[in-house]
């Protein structure tokens, strides 16, 4: 029967299937901290800065962890096929703060700040979520278990403190720009992450030689998951609700 238990099983036994896996993941998690690491040095906001860092620190510890699982198996990276860029992707679509934009040194704005956070708010929703995901798969395993858990608990902080400092800047006046910013990137993710399944999938058949119909079941698994994202389940991905866990980030607001 095909699950995502089974599923995830098959590539981690597979070496090269799990090279490609933890190659995507390393690469996405490496490029979210040099984009954090860059907006915490922009930013004029002295209580938001450190909390940036923090989570830019958070994404170049998860890229370690990735690129210590395929060592801990004789592996290396691989390239990563255009294709399944998520990151850059989004970018391409105009969703976050493009490269050029952080590569100058140029303090960042209101509007830059609620860019950056709203890409942050949707594209931690679907880390959170797939982390929850593989927690389900591999909590217990005795290689993968505490990797996955210090992981998920960093996505769902993560997530928590966007929705914080959006709420806080909602208060201020920002409201229907933050909406109007969330929706246009939620809308822009699902199409992406549908995209970049795909072509995921579509790596995974090659290597692990999948028969045309078990391509064809996970193809329409996709489709339908976007379906369903794109007639109303994108709208989780723009919520705005003040979490348990305040100040997951750390810093001096309250």
């Amino acid at each position: 029967m095909l699950s995502a238990r089974s599923l995830f099983h098959e590539i981690h036994a597979h070496d090269e299937a799990f090279r490609l896996f933890c190659s995507i993941a390393a690469k996405g998690e490496d490029q979210g901290g040099w984009e954090n690491g860059r907006i915490a040095h922009l930013v004029a906001d002295p209580h938001l800065a450190p909390k940036i860092a923090r989570h830019g620190a958070d994404e170049d510890k998860h890229g370690r962890i990735f690129a210590a699982l395929l060592h801990r198996r004789g592996l290396t990276p691989t390239e990563v096929p255009p294709e399944t860029d998520y990151t850059m992707l989004l970018e391409r679509q105009g969703i976050g703060l493009a490269h050029t934009r952080l590569r100058r040194n140029e303090p960042l704005d209101d509007h830059d700040v609620i860019t950056y956070l709203a890409h942050s708010r949707v594209t931690e929703q679907r880390a959170a979520e797939q982390m929850r995901l593989l927690h389900g798969v591999f909590g217990d395993h005795p290689d993968l278990g505490r990797a996955i858990t210090m992981i998920a608990h960093d996505e769902d902080n993560h997530l928590s403190y966007c929705h914080e400092e959006l709420l806080r800047l909602a208060a201020v006046g920002h409201r229907q720009l933050i909406h109007t910013t969330l929706r246009r990137t939620a809308r822009a993710e699902i199409r992406t992450y549908r995209d970049v399944s795909l072509a995921v999938m579509a790596q995974m058949g090659d290597i692990l030689r999948w028969p045309r119909t078990r391509r064809a079941t996970l193809d329409a698994a996709i489709q339908a998951r976007y379906a369903y994202e794109r007639t109303g389940g994108w709208r989780r991905m723009t919520t705005l609700r003040m979490p348990r866990h305040r100040n997951a980030l750390g810093g001096t607001r309250s």
